[in-house]
């Protein structure tokens, strides 16, 4: 058996279409989703990725505000541009690019942005909607990641997933959009005994945790589909995810590549959120 790719450059597109027609339904009543992007400093990585979201938001339609400022821009003054944008009215996503200048306590920042413009989906009160299943907004690459598995077309209800990592941003959501969507649910994580005593059981794996080879062939039931979130580099520098893609390909029946899986994605359910943050201030002020 040699697994099926997931395609998550392919299914990005199709997803971004869609966020595009939206968009220009709620522009023809005058409203035009607005994302604000904030970058702290000269991460490259970090640049990287506003960079990839600033040009994602034109291609959708949406109106981005890019703003960055020195590493020297103070914790207080960082805050006192949030509020701001929490009470301008065409702005309805914010989004601070992670990692922070250390003397800013990033927890504050994000506590710090309206629930209602909280588009990545990381405050408490967010973390806290999720977990009770309310409609609040899901993190971002979990909810790419489940938006990978529905496209293989096979049906949660029942199966058993394991999620490798346990992070407030991946794995932690992760797992309770899985049970959300009645799959039994395992995560196991670094003091986990034997991670692939779990893995060998599982209909669905999701590997997140930033570590490469952390998933081995061994370790894979034949036919189990696979996520890769890991974004790592190999010994020739090239990118690879968590799991050993050329020996686990031969046992699952999907698997996400990378780069090409879950990276697209990411953005896409961004800008997903950000269109339905714009909907429900619309419906909001009508």
């Amino acid at each position: 058996m040699t697994a099926q790719l997931i395609d998550g450059v392919a299914l990005s597109a199709r997803l971004r279409a869609d966020v595009a027609t939206r968009i220009g339904a709620l522009k023809a009543h005058g409203v035009t989703p607005g994302l604000a992007v904030i970058l702290v400093g000269d991460d490259p990585a970090s640049a990287v990725y506003v960079r990839n979201k600033v040009k994602a938001c034109a291609d959708t339609g949406v109106h981005s505000v890019f703003e960055k400022y020195e590493a020297s821009l103070t914790e207080a003054q960082l805050l006192d541009r949030i509020a701001a944008l929490n009470a301008d009215p065409a702005v309805h996503g914010i989004l601070v690019q992670m990692p922070l200048p250390r003397h800013i306590n990033p927890h504050k920042v994000i506590e710090a942005i309206s629930t209602r413009k909280d588009v990545d989906g990381y405050a408490t009160l967010s973390a806290g909607e999720l977990m009770t299943g309310q409609p609040g907004f899901r993190p971002c690459t979990p909810y790419g990641c489940m938006k990978l598995i529905e496209s293989t077309g096979i049906e949660l209800r029942g199966k058993h997933a394991v999620v490798i990592g346990r992070s407030n941003t991946v794995g932690k959501p992760m797992a309770l959009l899985l049970l959300q969507a009645n799959a039994t649910v395992t995560v196991c994580h670094s003091a986990t005994a034997d991670i692939g005593h779990h893995t060998r059981q599982a209909d669905v794996i999701v590997a997140a945790v930033g570590k490469r080879n952390v998933l081995t062939a061994d370790m894979v039931k034949p036919g189990a589909v696979v996520i890769d979130v890991g974004m790592n580099r190999n010994d020739e520098g090239k990118l690879c995810g968590d799991v050993d893609f050329a020996g686990v390909k031969e046992i699952a029946s999907y698997i996400t590549p990378v780069p090409g899986g879950v990276g697209p994605m990411t953005i896409t359910m961004l800008l997903v959120n950000t269109l339905e943050a714009a909907g429900r201030a619309a419906q909001a002020s009508a």
